[in-house]
């Protein structure tokens, strides 16, 4: 039974899945685009009531992350951003990403986002999939993240 539960953003636990994250993103990323820039976040962006920083567990073990932080609004909406949202491989398709996914909107509302937005890579050919399944609408770029091909928004509150 998987868990997820909001914790400070600088834990080890986090450390861990940031650096599995971060090391698969590097070793799959198409060669096409060049290399892959390493960034984390700085932590203290997921504090509320700026953002949130969540975890899922499969009983003791730590198998899945996200962050949301609040970025600049734009002419429409209040915005926060989905960031490092990771499943370790061994726990995919067990619906870890889309508890992740529940948790991180939920909060959005909850710090009151009109909109949350994420920048992602058409090579992630899932996870881009269950963006669009939760509602999510590609939009223009809306940073200069280099590693990022695709961006969307989706509207909530």
């Amino acid at each position: 039974m998987v868990s997820v539960r909001a914790v400070p953003a600088d834990l080890p636990d986090v450390d861990v899945l940031l650096d599995h994250y971060l090391d698969e993103r590097a070793a799959t990323f198409p060669v096409a685009q060049g290399s892959y820039r390493r960034k984390r976040t700085d932590p203290r962006e997921f504090v509320p009531p700026h953002g949130t920083f969540v975890v899922a567990h499969d009983g003791e073990d730590a198998v899945g992350c996200g962050g949301l932080r609040r970025i600049d609004d734009d002419d429409e909406d209040v915005r926060f951003e989905v960031k490092h949202v990771f499943v370790e491989p061994a726990a995919r398709g067990a619906g870890v990403a889309t508890a992740i996914m529940d948790a991180l909107e939920r909060a959005a509302v909850d710090l009151g986002a009109t909109s949350v937005v994420l920048d992602t890579n058409d090579s992630l050919v899932a996870a881009g999939a269950m963006y669009r399944g939760r509602g999510y609408e590609r939009i223009a770029p809306y940073n200069d993240n280099p590693n990022a091909t695709a961006w969307y928004r989706r509207r909530v509150g």
